[in-house]
């Protein structure tokens, strides 16, 4: 099993995940058709060509979608039990077609769950960096992850 139990996390832990995406204008497209967004900054070549990126601006949401399923073998694979939220989502550099995504996770914070005894609440940290070390999207997560089995 890839992911770590509640009792294996702490503060503080680090993880540079190893798989990396380059994004595809195919990913774009149909994440944003698949989600109903019409933006054209998204799906139109000719409108995207016009404005300050000069091309295809990816979609944010499949960008925050990539990053957390980065992250997901090295974190949650087999003892999550359900994600809680997400907090503080920002995107502070823009993601073309062709840019290849990379993510991290920092564990910023533990807590017992009150009222389930065999599972604790991990707050995870997670970016996603391009090709250019430039951060393209931060979030921090709650994860209510399983403990050991005793």
């Amino acid at each position: 099993m890839a992911g770590r139990w509640f009792d294996d996390w702490q503060v503080g832990d680090r993880i540079a995940h190893e798989i990396r995406r380059t994004v595809t204008e195919t990913d774009n497209l149909l994440f944003s058709t698949m989600t109903h967004n019409a933006q054209p900054l998204h799906i139109d070549l000719e409108t995207a060509k016009a404005s300050e990126f000069g091309q295809i601006l990816v979609n944010g949401t499949f960008t925050f979608a990539l990053m957390i399923g980065l992250s997901v073998s090295d974190t949650t694979v087999g003892t999550l039990v359900a994600n809680l939220g997400y907090d503080k989502v920002v995107m502070p550099k823009p993601v073309f077609i062709g840019d290849t995504l990379r993510a991290e996770t920092e564990v910023v914070s533990l807590r017992e769950s009150r009222s389930r005894p065999t599972a604790g609440i991990v707050t995870f940290q997670h970016r996603a960096i391009n090709q250019r070390d430039e951060v393209v999207c931060q979030c921090v997560r709650s994860a209510l992850i399983k403990r050991k089995p005793s």
